[in-house]
């Protein structure tokens, strides 16, 4: 689906950067080389996976041509290793994987619930005065001559159980299958456990049933979950407002892609499918 060149490994020693108090700047140890270069960390630390200790890997950020464009980091943080139980496990965590490779799917006839489109576009901004206000990542008609809208999610994260980080570390998980986690979006910092952890995220979402509500567009989120060592995805019990929102567009007709992708070492990534089940 997608291939990502010249691939390094390093190791996160500190982010924000000691250099650059970015949260998305990160000080990264290169195994190779052994020296310590700047890295984007587009995924703000990714809940430990892109954080200190982290290991990851990178590639190059191609230089400007201006000489006197002034360039902060020299490689982009795109997937991260996760070593558990003898297996190892490769995650995409760069956002903008997501969408790349929902394009790549929805061009190449790989989403079974939209083949053989007769039209696609990315990024359709859609405005109705006092309901609708979004940019949604893809537009388009299907083969049938219906429109569609598609946002998509980048799912990165997945656990044995979804469960606060506190009741986490009350458990023991050493005699379950490592391939047997849940996928689940959101989660991430804010500062209250009130506060939703995405509002754009529940923006999109209650947006779209108000769209499907409203008219015969079909509208679909696509969580585009990057590692296999799931078999059920779900919305994180750590957002109850989140996960309110998917039960109503779920009710409303807001058809549900959970797209599992395998990534490589060699950053090469592969369709697995298109239909991990969902669990609420």
């Amino acid at each position: 689906m997608l291939k990502i060149k010249d691939l390094i490994e390093g190791n996160v020693f500190k982010r924000p950067s000691a250099l650059i108090k970015s949260p998305y700047v990160a000080d990264i140890v290169s195994v190779s080389t052994n020296a310590t270069v700047l890295a984007h960390t587009a995924s703000l630390g990714c809940c430990g996976l892109a954080d200190k200790d982290a290991t990851i890997l990178m590639s190059a950020i191609p230089k400007t041509k201006k000489p006197t464009d002034k360039l902060c980091c020299e490689y982009r943080v795109y997937l991260s290793v996760r070593r558990e139980k003898d297996s190892e496990i490769i995650v995409g965590i760069h956002p903008r994987l997501a969408e790349d490779l929902t394009e790549y799917a929805l061009k190449n006839n790989l989403l079974s619930r939209l083949l053989n489109v007769r039209r696609c576009k990315k990024e359709t901004s859609i405005f109705v005065e006092g309901k609708v206000d979004s940019r949604f990542d893809f537009s388009g008609i299907d083969c049938s001559g219906v429109p569609f809208i598609m946002e998509v999610k980048n799912v990165p994260l997945a656990d044995y159980e979804d469960i606060t980080a506190t009741e986490r570390k009350k458990k023991c998980y050493d005699d379950r299958d490592v391939n047997s986690k849940v996928a689940y979006f959101p989660d991430g910092y804010r500062k209250k456990s009130t506060m939703p952890v995405s509002p754009r995220a529940l923006k999109h979402i209650r947006e779209l049933t108000l769209i499907k509500r409203e008219s015969k567009t079909r509208c679909i989120m696509c969580y585009v979950i990057q590692r296999t060592d799931v078999n059920r995805f779900q919305p994180s019990i750590i957002d109850p407002e989140y996960r309110n929102a998917f039960k109503e567009a779920m009710e409303a007709g807001v058809e549900i892609i959970t797209l599992v992708v395998q990534w490589t070492r060699e950053g090469e990534a592969y369709f697995v499918r298109d239909d991990l089940p969902i669990s609420l």
